[in-house]
């Protein structure tokens, strides 16, 4: 019988992950977007909840893109502009994990990080 080591994002008991440093990373995005939904609810309260929950996780996926935007670089926004629409995922952080009687949860399999040059 196979052993395998499977993680799970504190933030997100639904998804699990092979690698430890993708679960953290999904963990902060996850950080990120919850800041930045309660940031633009104060900005704009006639939001609702899942808008600003949606535009939250957008902006943190795509955290990169607007941090060139912000250090004078607009046109890295295009990038976004050009891309197909993406339809946010609703991440529900307290849901159970598993109901009995259901089926296992599948773990999803990470995309290779490169490696930073030292």
């Amino acid at each position: 019988m196979a052993v395998e080591v499977v993680y799970r994002s504190s933030r997100d008991l639904e998804r699990l992950f092979m690698d430890k440093a993708e679960a953290d990373r999904h963990d902060k995005m996850l950080e990120l977007a919850e800041l930045l939904a309660e940031v633009l609810h104060k900005a704009v309260p006639s939001l609702t909840e899942q808008q600003v929950e949606e535009a939250g996780i957008y902006m943190a996926k795509n955290r990169d893109v607007f941090a060139k935007a912000f250090k004078s670089q607009p046109d890295a926004l295009s990038e976004l502009l050009s891309a197909p629409a993406e339809v946010a995922e609703t991440v529900e952080v307290a849901a159970p994990v598993e109901e009995a009687g259901a089926e296992p949860i599948a773990p999803t399999k990470p995309a290779k990080a490169s490696k930073a040059a030292k």
